[in-house]
């Protein structure tokens, strides 16, 4: 669980209703249906408009990484590929196929798997490489999708609020409807803006920050593979590994 990014939105939140109290208002003022339609829904639905399926819903199954990242230790990564080199160096390659079972990483499994089939450190680089990029492009797409929702979302929001102008135009005649599309009108600039730049953006780029540190470590776990086909000394493999990550 990633306690920062419940902690950064709990405060985000928190602190435009704290507001809110303070400047002498209530929470209903800022609670409007109608506004979340508009901004809201006109925002996903540019989006849905710009990607293709799989891309959108790619993004919505990337969206707990946000609460609940994927695992990425890079010290345990590092630790279990200087073992499989100390197997490979004590009892050959073919050594290593009775532990293959036993890695939960699908990325890591295949590379193994090249490695016990006698792939040459050349063609492991490129596999594993060209998969990484692949991966790597599709889930910052993905990741784009939020992006994108986070530029449409403040135009979304004034539109909202010209339309609440609109209504507020239609009825100066009724003095008791003139409050409700007032208020339509400035709530739907506030989720438009708020809704970018309080989960739209900040999302997407945290996402995009996961994608790019699985990419490293996916990288680590290539170069390590690699050292493992040529022989070298797991103590050279491990030195230069742990570079990776270095703080």
């Amino acid at each position: 669980m990633d306690f920062l990014s419940i902690l950064g939105l709990s405060i985000a939140i928190g602190s435009i209703v704290v507001g809110q109290f303070l400047e002498g208002g209530n929470l209903g003022s800022i609670l409007q249906p109608t506004a979340f339609l508009i901004v809201i829904g006109g925002t996903l639905g540019a989006a849905m408009l710009q990607y293709p399926l799989p891309v959108f819903l790619r993004c919505i199954r990337m969206l707990p990484w946000v609460l609940r990242p994927p695992a990425i230790d890079p010290g345990e990564t590092v630790r279990g590929i200087v073992q499989y080199s100390d197997v490979a160096r004590r009892n050959g390659l073919l050594a290593l196929e009775s532990m293959i079972d036993g890695i939960d990483d699908p990325f890591l499994r295949r590379g193994l798997q090249l490695l016990v089939d006698g792939a040459d450190p050349a063609k492991i680089r490129n596999t594993m490489e060209h998969e990484i990029q692949a991966v790597e492009h599709h889930d910052l797409q993905a990741a784009k999708v939020l992006e994108s929702a986070g530029g449409y979302a403040p135009t979304v929001g004034i539109l909202g609020a010209v339309l609440g102008l609109i209504h507020v135009m239609e009825n100066l005649a009724d003095p008791s409807k003139l409050g409700a599309g007032i208020a339509v009108a400035f709530v739907a600039t506030i989720y438009g803006v708020g809704s970018a730049n309080l989960f739209f953006l900040p999302v997407a780029n945290k996402m995009k920050s996961i994608v790019h540190e699985r990419a490293k470590l996916q990288e680590l776990i290539v170069d390590g593979l690699v050292g493992i086909a040529e022989g070298e000394n797991p103590r050279m493999i491990e030195g230069r590994l742990q570079g990776y990550f270095a703080r």
